[in-house]
């Protein structure tokens, strides 16, 4: 992937951390966040939502993320900005009064991969809500000591990208990873090869 879509996910992972995280954090104890049109969006109150280049508030924008700080976004929105302290260390570091950098197809991408995500898990488990979280900005459930999970990318695979993580290590020509197991969307190609990638590594999971 390119160096403008790192900068866009960057970009996004913090507004998830900071602008959608942490307020929620702050006024309803959770953290959770998940797949929404365009974009992602908190489970508790506030209400917010991004989606495409946009921060919302109770469904009504508050303003465009692009060329705008968390600073900024925070004070039209009324929200104390910054992390959910205390509830996990691995943080983006990113400065709240920096520009986010957000290009709209690298913006689609993202989004497009937390949707096709959802829809693979809720396939896979019906019975289970996938969860984005925003520590490591991935999308997951977890099914007998397995997590299963769309990432938008990081600094092991750099663009967007399914996984299973067995808790115990497992063996064998599934594994390609020291987690377990990972396959980019564009190597998967589609929602079927998606829903096929997490179902074998459940199979290959419970044979183990």
């Amino acid at each position: 992937m390119t160096d403008s879509y790192r900068r866009t996910r960057e970009s996004l992972h913090a507004v998830a951390e900071q602008l959608l995280a942490g307020p929620e954090y702050r006024r309803s104890k959770t953290i959770r966040l998940a797949a929404a049109p365009g974009g992602f969006a908190t489970v508790k109150e506030p209400n917010l939502a991004v989606r495409d280049d946009l921060l919302l508030l109770d469904d009504e924008p508050i303003g465009k993320l692009h060329g705008a700080t968390i600073a900024d976004l925070a004070a039209a929105a009324g929200l104390e900005a910054g992390m959910p302290d205390g509830v996990y260390s691995d943080v983006t570091g990113f400065d709240p009064h920096t520009e986010l950098w957000i290009d709209p197809d690298h913006a689609r991408t993202l989004s497009r991969a937390y949707e096709l995500g959802d829809t693979a898990l809720r396939a896979l488990a019906a019975d289970h809500t996938p969860i984005l979280w925003p520590e490591h900005f991935d999308l997951g459930i977890d099914l007998d000591e397995v997590n299963y999970g769309v990432s938008p990318g990081d600094t092991l695979i750099p663009e967007p990208y399914a996984y299973v993580g067995p808790w115990t290590p497992r063996s064998g020509p599934f594994w390609n990873q020291s987690f377990g197991a990972a396959r980019t969307l564009a190597e998967l190609g589609g929602l079927d090869a998606l829903v096929g990638f997490f179902t074998e590594g459940r199979r290959v999971s419970a044979e183990s």
